[in-house]
Formats: structure tokens, C-alpha cells, sequence
């Protein structure tokens, strides 16, 4: 039986919406989350700058050109740039993520918007258009089908990463709709990135907003010249969301309905701790815990109450998680994160180091923690933290934080982003001269014409 078209498909009316952004028209609140999230991944960029996994993506790459690597002297092709850019963003998982999908939309679509730029529009109002619409794509799409891509084995933000990026580009390229469509279209079929990085802390998740950056310019670049892409990607029988959540299915109103009159990107968070997001309200809970005075010794096991659809990625197996692998396996390590935060004080990116992960008295802590599923949950529509510690001496303490600091109700201000910023530069190694002069750069960047150059080293 042949499948049935729609006489208008789901990419067609998003096309039109995009292509309906108008940036002297976007709330001063999105502006300002614009602003915000280039501040914030170029910061992040810096931190990653002379890791191992950042390097051996900068070696891979063939394709010298005129565009930006963050912090390096080299210079690559538009997906090159792109490529290294959003890995190194992503890579510390210290990069801002959405409440409700949850995507990481910042690491994909600022990195793949200001290549493109640069190498073909070098427009900063071209630049703040696109990176509004790809932030708000990725968003929403996060919304079709919430929790069925990660149940799939797939990351969400690698997915709908190449979707986003698509449309950021193809926005800041000026595209039209028909052409939006093909790059939407092409760019499921770029799509990917499984989640198996979780058995033993691979590095591919953070490959995973690189490349989907680096695959929204070439689908926005081959729509641009006419190459077709399918413009049932989304609804179709083998579309986007059959391939990746298994299902047709979906809230496609969350994507498309009253697109660039209402913006989802304003709730987006910027997190406090560079590990996985659900982690953060569990240690929130761990340091209130020790500001207690509760002592290591005195606490015999801390139970926490989680979502079921966080046990897969960030509890289980549960000795994994009480014993990390490595330093990046920690980062998605619950018991391992609490146990951090209640013993230091905090998590910071020194957490994450060989040495790090070994100290007794956190894996003795970690060893401790453990777990019950909490039907009524609100994830991912909020995440919460919990834990109920159970003392030696038999009285019992609960912790509970209600949603993710940094987040809608909680939001970081201008200034808190910025003292970010300085942190991950400095942890990558720029002087003080160095880093005023990329927020003034930053300050502006979607004022004028775009020059990114003085972020080179």
C-alpha cells in the first residue's frame, strides 16, 4: 500500500516560519540568550583547547580553509570549523542544555551558524538570525517525542543537532523555503550518534555536536544548489522520528505552532557543573547535605529518588557508576557526582582527572548511594534531585532540590555567564588580556560584520 502524502508536510510549515524570522523583531530576551550562548561555547572551546580528544579532531581534518578553530592557529573550511568547534564545546559536557528534551542546543548550532558565516555570510545580523532559529529548531524538536530517542539508544542532540544546524544555517544563509526544506530533508539523512559511549566512556558523545554542526552546513550548502531533499523527513513512514523514537507519532505542534512568536529558547540553561545535566540537582542536595555538618563516617547509605528514564544512562550498571571507568565516564556517574559534591564541596573541572577519580574517601561515599524509581517524576519536563541519607546513629536526613539551578527558575545572570567564561579561558590556558578582549569582541559580534579572527592563537 502506498503511503499517503500530505498536501502540506510538517518541514514545509516549519520553513515557513523560519523564513518569517525577522532579527530587529526578536524579544531583547532571546537577543540576550543569543548573546549569552556565544559567550558561553567560545568559553568552552577555550577550556577543551589542548585536550586530547580536541587535538586528535584538529588533526583529522583535511580541509584548511578560512574559518575559526576557537583558540588555534590553524584555520579549516566551514565544517572543519564546525567539526572541531562544537566538539570541543561539547566536550567537557559543561555547555547549556534545554528542559524538556533534553538537548544541548548551543554546542551545535553556534558553532556550525558562525563557520558558515564566516566562510559565506560574514553578517553578525545573519550570524544572531541564525542561531535563533537553529537554538529554537533543536529545542522543539527535542519536544515531539520526549524520552523515545534516548529509550532508542540515540542522543538527542546529535539527532536533531543536524536538524537545528540545518535550519540555523539555512536561515543565516538566507535560503529560501523550498530550500530550507531540502536542507532539512538532507540533513536526516546525516543524522545519527548512539549512546554506547555510556559502557566505558568512550569519546564519541562529544563528537556528537560537532558533527552534527558540521552536517547542517553541508545539507543547508546542497539545498542551496539545489540537491532535493524529502519533505516528509519528519512525519514520513521512514522519517526522522520512525527511525530515531520508533514511532510517526507525535506532538508535531510543539515544533511547528506559533514558531517565532513564541520562543522556547528564552527557558534554556546554562549549567553550574561541567557534568551530565539530571546529575546537577544531585549534587545540589550533596553539598546542603554537608553544610549539615554530616561527617563521611557518620552516614551509612544515601538512597535517591530518579526518574526511570535517567536509570539507563546515569545509574546504571550501578558499580560503574559508584566506580567510574575514567574521568569521562564520571561525568554521567550520579553516586560517583554526589559523592564529589558532598565531599569537595562542589563539582568542578578538575573532578575528571585520573587522580580524581580515584579518592578514597569519594569512592568510599559513592559506594554508599543508591537508588529508587520515582513514578511521579517530572522529567524531562523538570529535573529534580533527591536523596535520603540514613545516618549510623539512626536519624535520617532529606534533601530535595526542586529544578535544575541555572535553568528558567533559576536562570544565571549576564554576569554569572561571564565569570564562566573567565573560568573555562583560564583553565585554557588565556591571560587576562586575552579573555577582555574576546568578551569585547563577543559584546558585538551580532552588531557588525562578522570577523572572528582574534579568537585565534
Amino acid at each position: 500500500m502506498n503511503e499517503v502524502l500530505p498536501s502540506l508536510a510538517i518541514a514545509e510549515r516549519l520553513a515557513e516560519g523560519i523564513v518569517a524570522v525577522d532579527p530587529a523583531r526578536l524579544p531583547a530576551a532571546m537577543r540576550t540568550k543569543c548573546e549569552d550562548l556565544a559567550v558561553d561555547v567560545v568559553g568552552l572551546c577555550l577550556t577543551a583547547r589542548r585536550l586530547d580528544y580536541v587535538e586528535s579532531t584538529l588533526a583529522a581534518c583535511d580541509d584548511d580553509g578560512t574559518c575559526t578553530a576557537v583558540a588555534h592557529a590553524r584555520t579549516l573550511g566551514a565544517a572543519g570549523a564546525a567539526l572541531v568547534n562544537g566538539t570541543a564545546a561539547h566536550g567537557e559536557d559543561f555547555d547549556d542544555t534545554f528542559e524538556g528534551g533534553p538537548v544541548h542546543a548551543g554546542a551545535v548550532i553556534v558553532p556550525a551558524v558562525l563557520a558558515a558565516c564566516e566562510r559565506h555570510r560574514p553578517d553578525g545580523t545573519a550570524a544572531l538570525t541564525g542561531v535563533a532559529v537553529g537554538v529554537e529548531t533543536l529545542c522543539r524538536l527535542g519536544l515531539v517525542t520526549p524520552k523515545l530517542v534516548h529509550k532508542a539508544g540515540f542522543h538527542p542532540t546529535a539527532v536533531f543537532g543536524a536538524m537545528g544546524a540545518a535550519a540555523g544555517v539555512g536561515a543565516a544563509l538566507g535560503l529560501n523555503a523550498n530550500q530550507i526544506v531540502d536542507a532539512l530533508g538532507i540533513a536526516g539523512s546525516m543524522a545519527g550518534g548512539i549512546i554506547e559511549y555510556l559502557a566505558e566512556g568512550a569519546w564519541t558523545k562529544r563528537l556528537h555536536a560537532g558533527w552534527a554542526a558540521q552536517s547542517g552546513i553541508r545539507a543547508a550548502l546542497l539545498a542551496r544548489q539545489g540537491f532535493v531533499g524529502p519533505r516528509t523527513v519528519f512525519e514520513g513512514v521512514h522519517g526522522l522520528f520512525h527511525g530515531f523514537a520508533h514511532t510517526t507519532e507525535g506532538d508535531y505542534d510543539a515544533l511547528i505552532g506559533d514558531f517565532g512568536a513564541r520562543w522556547v529558547t528564552d527557558t534554556l540553561a546554562f549549567k553550574p557543573y561541567p557534568c551530565g545535566t539530571m546529575a546537577q540537582p544531585y549534587i545540589d542536595c550533596a553539598r546542603r547535605l554537608a553544610a549539615w555538618g554530616v561527617k563521611l563516617e557518620d552516614i551509612d547509605e544515601i538512597a535517591c529518588e530518579v526518574a526511570e528514564g535517567t536509570v539507563h544512562r546515569l545509574w546504571e550498571p550501578l558499580a560503574d557508576k559508584q566506580r567510574p571507568r575514567n574521568g569521562y565516564a564520571a561525568k554521567f556517574a550520579v553516586p560517583y557526582l554526589l559523592a564529589t559534591g558532598f565531599v569537595h564541596g562542589g563539582v568542578g573541572l578538575g573532578a575528571f582527572t585520573e587522580g580524581a577519580i580515584g579518592d578514597r574517601d569519594v569512592l568510599a561515599l559513592a559506594a554508599k548511594v543508591k537508588y529508587v524509581i520515582d513514578p511521579d517524576n517530572p522529567y524531562p519536563n523538570n529535573y529534580t534531585g533527591h536523596l535520603r541519607a540514613v545516618l549510623k546513629n539512626g536519624s535520617v536526613i532529606e534533601e530535595r532540590q526542586p529544578h535544575l539551578r541555572g535553568g528558567a527558575q533559576e536562570p544565571l545572570t549576564r554576569q554569572d555567564v561571564t565569570d564562566k567564561f573567565l573560568l573555562n579561558a583560564q583553565h585554557g590556558g588565556w591571560d587576562a588580556s586575552q579573555s577582555d578582549a574576546a568578551l569585547k569582541l563577543m559584546a558585538g559580534l551580532y552588531q557588525a560584520k562578522l570577523d572572528l579572527s582574534s579568537l585565534r592563537t
